[in-house]
């Protein structure tokens, strides 16, 4: 397999905090649930439909009912990112359809990412969790070991251009980014190619949200993450600081006095194709199997 891209820059103990922050939380961001509805909905393009699938972050991600909806047959695994994440989703999943008689226990559906077996499902779900990953390529052969041949990727996650609005101020104040940066979708295509998916479809779409104050969006923002880029300010910041980073999203207030920041949402699917035969190893076809193809061919 060819080298994988370094992943973008994250500060693992910064990292390690915002996700700790997050598990915390009594729901997922209203974001996430209104992105993991937005990619339900293009489920019903797919003539297959999975009997299984995993969904990875589900906590973060926020999507099971929005899929249950659409699947309401199919299996759901989850794998979480780490131990407060996991028991928070053991905590969801007590009740639900999964835990009624004949049904397989919580604790063999409910596991850590890196403990989700190969071949565990038709679909992997990932909705608004990859650009908090350490390690985007890696994630992505994580998702491709999960799936069963034939079976497909869906994902979400945050392009460039979101918070560019944010970024605008902090530069125009001196200050450094106010998050670490986010990976374009032509290159999470290329990385999906490289991690041995097949067929990947990628695209994306702006929604821009808005708010009454600064104190409103920045509550709203600190739901969806925060800082862990490598390059983010050192140090605690000063009541000072916050009362001019207030000062600053005021004066950036719309004539109705909304403030404004888009989020570019990047979706995705790809497949799970059959392993190609590599150098040296045989290719076996049955001559009705030849017989067909050539029939197809014309020849």
């Amino acid at each position: 397999m060819p080298a994988l891209p370094p992943p973008p820059s994250l500060d693992a103990v910064a990292r390690q905090r915002v996700l700790a922050r997050l598990a915390r939380a009594d729901a997922a961001p209203w974001l996430h649930e209104e992105v993991a509805r937005r990619m339900a909905d293009r489920l019903k393009l797919f003539r297959q439909t999975p009997p299984s699938w995993v969904d990875w972050w589900a906590a973060l991600g926020g999507g099971a009912a929005a899929v249950a909806a659409v699947l309401p047959k199919a299996q759901r695994q989850v794998a979480e990112p780490t131990e407060p994440f996991l028991q928070r989703s053991r905590l969801l999943a007590r009740g639900r359809w999964w835990s009624r008689l004949g049904r397989p226990s919580i604790e063999s559906l409910v596991r850590l990412e890196a403990e989700v077996p190969a071949d565990a499902a038709q679909m992997v779900w990932a909705n608004m969790m990859l650009h908090l990953s350490p390690n985007p390529p890696q994630t992505m052969q994580q998702w491709h070991a999960a799936l069963q041949v034939g079976g497909f990727l869906m994902f979400s996650t945050l392009g460039p251009d979101s918070l560019r609005e944010l970024r605008g101020l902090y530069a125009d104040q001196g200050w450094p980014a106010p998050h670490a940066p986010f990976v374009d979708m032509h290159d999470i295509g290329d990385q999906l190619v490289q991690c041995g998916f097949a067929d990947p479809v990628m695209d994306q779409e702006r929604i821009v949200l808005t708010w009454s104050s600064p104190e409103a969006l920045l509550t709203e923002l600190r739901g969806l993450g925060g800082n862990a880029a490598l390059d983010r300010a050192p140090g605690l910041r000063t009541p000072r600081w916050r009362e001019r980073l207030h000062e600053a999203l005021a004066a950036r207030a719309d004539d109705q006095g909304r403030i404004r920041l888009g989020f570019e949402v990047v979706y995705g699917h790809a497949f799970k194709a059959p392993p190609r035969p590599g150098r040296g190893e045989a290719s076996v076809v049955s001559l009705e199997g030849l017989r067909s193809r050539l029939k197809r061919e014309g020849a």
